[in-house]
């Protein structure tokens, strides 16, 4: 019977002692949740890389070995040539970044009627001669080729610019973040998650004024280049952009 009654004052003060805890436990207790806050910054920089996709079209309506041999003759004088015009210590480079040799046919009546054999060799100008833009251009066209694909612009220091402008966002949205929990009566605690990016603008104004150069010349056959090509390099618009979720605490009661 001492023992029962021993045992049962035991639990008793147990579940006193329990209930005491989880009655308490609301008074401790802290609420938390989070702030979700978009912030960016961006700067404009002037290009100091250009890449020029250069190609040389050749055809024959007989032999395919012609049209290869005459693109291969005027490929090695814009090979030549433009490598003169870049530094390789400065890390400018002349690749080849397609060729292809291929028939080509027309349509009539339905019917598959062979046409010629066309040669493209598409060559890439790697390039921090910015300023030279132009002038490589009109020697690839004067010494036989024939299109000039594209034209890209962009800075050499592009990650390291990126890192910083994400650095000034991030910023941002910390302080914006604390203004909002400020005026919520609750305070940052920490980072729930955090998404960054970054990119550029295209520079479509140039690509235009090239393509028109390219149509002048295709719709003039035969008809002399200017000087030089007036080619503006503009400016390069970086972007970056942080996504943060941060987490606020509400002050205790006992604060």
């Amino acid at each position: 019977m001492k023992r029962f009654l021993i045992a049962a004052a035991a639990v008793g003060l147990i579940a006193g002692i329990t209930a005491a805890t989880v009655n308490a436990a609301p008074a401790n207790t802290e609420e938390r949740g989070y702030i979700s806050v978009d912030a960016s910054a961006n700067t404009e920089l002037t290009p100091d890389v250009v890449e020029i996709n250069i190609a040389v079209k050749t055809s024959d309506s007989k032999s395919l070995q012609k049209a290869t041999q005459e693109n291969k003759e005027i490929s090695d004088k814009v090979y030549t040539a433009l490598k003169t015009m870049i530094n390789k210590e400065q890390g400018d480079y002349i690749k080849t970044a397609d060729f292809s040799a291929v028939p080509v046919y027309n349509y009539s009546s339905n019917k598959k009627n062979f046409e010629k054999y066309e040669v493209s060799n598409s060559i890439i100008v790697h390039t921090k001669n910015v300023d030279k833009t132009g002038n490589i251009i009109d020697k690839a066209i004067s010494l036989g080729a024939t299109n000039v694909n594209d034209l890209n612009f962009s800075v050499s220091n592009y990650e390291a610019q990126c890192n910083d402008l994400l650095a000034i966002a991030a910023k941002k949205a910390k302080t914006r973040a604390d203004s909002i929990a400020k005026a919520s009566s609750t305070y940052v605690t920490g980072i729930k998650s955090l998404n960054n990016s970054c990119s550029t603008s295209n520079n479509q104004r140039i690509q235009y004024r090239l393509m028109a150069k390219n149509m002048m010349y295709d719709s003039e056959a035969g008809s002399a280049a200017p000087e030089a090509t007036p080619i503006q390099s503009g400016v390069i618009k970086i972007y970056a952009n942080i996504n943060a979720c941060l987490l606020y605490t509400s002050p205790s009661p006992r604060d």
